[in-house]
């Protein structure tokens, strides 16, 4: 029983690698999972509570969705949120090309997606990159996300 349920989850797990890759050729998306990882694993030593939660839904939530059919950037985007709001609770933002930013209301590839934490003096958490930064928003990700208070 453990060897079919084990083989189900492995087949379950390319079809949902092989539907990411696939969307990420067709749109040149940035692959989120680099970033997801670093965030994963803060997690970990942070709260390992809120690790098992992250693993939990992606074992049980997105690789499922995905490989179901579910549009795989928009599902790892919220992936991508839920791992910013069980590291710090706060709000997720879309920066537009302009610098602008805007409440978020879905995944959008054309947008810098930042998480802002509630606690005062934290940096942004990120969320989702376009394939191409415009120069507003890598100021934006500079200042935000990276830190950096000059040029």
């Amino acid at each position: 029983m453990r060897t079919i349920v084990a083989f189900m989850a492995e087949e379950m797990q390319d079809a949902a690698d092989r539907a990411l890759e696939a969307a990420l050729d067709a749109t040149g998306a940035r692959d989120p999972r680099e970033f997801y990882r670093v965030r994963l694993r803060e997690l970990r030593s942070a709260d390992p509570a809120g690790y098992e939660r992250a693993v939990a839904y992606y074992r049980d939530e997105l690789i499922p969705a995905v490989a179901a059919g579910a549009p795989p950037l928009d599902a790892w985007t919220e992936y991508g949120r839920f791992l910013a709001e069980a590291t710090s609770p706060g709000r997720t933002v879309s920066i537009d090309e302009s610098g602008r930013a805007h409440g978020y209301a879905g995944p959008d590839p054309t947008r810098l997606l930042l998480h802002l934490p509630d606690e005062k003096g934290a940096r942004a958490l990120l969320v989702g990159l376009p394939p191409e930064l415009s120069p507003a928003q890598r100021a934006t990700y500079d200042v935000l996300v990276a830190g950096k208070h000059r040029a």
